[in-house]
């Protein structure tokens, strides 16, 4: 948090990691167990700020408003900009239906520069939701009203309105952050809460790794649909 001029304007500013799923990826969404950690070599962030209307701004650099042709600005605007654009306004939806008391009537919304690329398959997209949910907390000051078991359901929720095919895994790594973390997702538990356990573990526990990941990659969400479908054959249809 902080703070600048006579008026004080309160600032905030948050970075989400991107996140490796070391073990068991991804049995998240089926009942499974998995291991996970975030890097510092990618992120999202977002800003927050005072003001008599909700603005989403765009980012300067990364969020462009010239384009060379019509052709750019389409694919920009589609895959880029209105997509952290939609992930925003799912933030501001997701905790506008907690129970939170609103002790300012607005905020600026600017969009961090999103330098973890949405379809990098580092979790992206729920990045961008953990930095903007992040900054709300801290600006309506309840992040202690919120249970952080409960904060990777209400990221995962947001991404939920715009089709994004996950589950918990990514969202858990990122509220925990900075370290590795052990997720049991037994179905008896999440039944009962609607959330996992969660284990902090020591990340020197890691053999040293390497980071491989494409240049061009594709939409990672679209693997899940695959495994998903053959789930819903296999135990759900079959009963």
């Amino acid at each position: 948090m902080a703070s600048s001029g006579k008026d004080k304007v309160v600032l905030e500013e948050h970075r989400s990691f991107a996140r490796i799923g070391f073990l068991g990826n991804p049995s998240d969404v089926y009942f499974g167990r998995t291991i996970s950690f975030t890097i510092g070599n990618f992120w999202a962030s977002a800003k927050l700020e005072p003001s008599d209307h909700l603005l989403i701004k765009p980012h300067p650099f990364h969020d462009l408003v010239q384009f060379p042709s019509l052709d750019n600005l389409s694919y920009v605007l589609w895959s880029e900009f209105f997509f952290v654009f939609l992930l925003c306004i799912g933030s501001c939806s997701v905790l506008k239906a907690r129970p939170v008391p609103r002790r300012r009537p607005g905020a600026t919304r600017t969009p961090g520069a999103p330098i973890l690329d949405g379809v990098m398959g580092l979790s992206g997209s729920s990045a961008i939701v953990s930095a903007a949910l992040s900054c709300l907390l801290d600006f309506y000051n309840v992040r202690q009203q919120i249970k952080i078991e409960v904060r990777p359901n209400l990221i995962l929720n947001a991404e939920k309105e715009l089709g994004i095919v996950a589950g918990l895994q990514d969202r858990v790594a990122q509220v925990y952050g900075g370290g590795l973390v052990h997720m049991d997702f037994s179905k008896e538990h999440m039944d009962k809460v609607g959330y996992g356990i969660y284990t902090i573990m020591d990340i020197n526990l890691l053999p040293p790794l390497h980071l491989i990941y494409a240049e061009n990659p594709s939409d990672s969400g679209k693997v899940r649909e695959i495994f998903t479908s053959l789930y819903i054959a296999r135990f759900v249809e079959d009963g």
